[in-house]
């Protein structure tokens, strides 16, 4: 007799491909951080609005706190501990140098995001960088730091593509 409480989800997290049962109403955001102890998806909202629980699905920014384990289905999952690449690195020495951290709640989903923007090697203007940063909140810089951030990730990203 089928269990209809549970769901068995095969999925490729972090280039680890896994299969694991959860209460069919988990979210992805509580079958990562609860059921694969990946604890950089942070939950602030639980309702999709400040982005703090962004990760990439299927090479998608995702809020993980509206999305149901079960409709990822053979998706692929990127959390912050597994973005790695020199997009990702970008992003992280940008967001360094330029400040744009503070108490580090939101850093996980903004550099989710910002790597989407990054990684789509256009030349970004402010605005541009403002409206596809504009799903992720944050309490503490007000978010001047952030976006010379991603621009200066943006910059370095098309410099490295130019020079290669």
């Amino acid at each position: 007799m089928p269990d209809n409480d549970h769901v068995t989800v095969q999925l490729t997290v972090n280039g680890q491909k896994l299969e694991v049962t959860v209460p069919s109403r988990t979210t992805l955001a509580d079958l990562l951080r609860d059921h694969l102890h990946l604890t950089g998806t942070h939950l602030g909202c639980e309702q999709g609005v400040c982005g703090a629980c962004t990760v990439r699905v299927d090479d998608l920014p995702m809020r993980s706190c509206l999305t149901l384990a079960a409709s990822c289905q053979d998706a692929e999952v990127v959390t912050i501990e597994g973005l790695s690449d020199a997009d990702a690195d970008r992003v992280r020495a940008a967001f360094s140098q330029e400040g744009a951290l503070q108490c580090g709640f939101c850093t996980p989903g903004m550099v989710i995001a910002a790597h989407d923007l990054v990684r789509r090697r256009e030349c970004l203007s402010r605005d541009q960088i403002c409206t596809g940063m504009s799903g992720n909140v944050c309490r503490c810089t007000g978010y001047n730091g952030i976006v010379r951030a991603v621009h200066r990730a943006t910059e370095s990203g098309l410099d490295n593509e130019t020079a290669g």
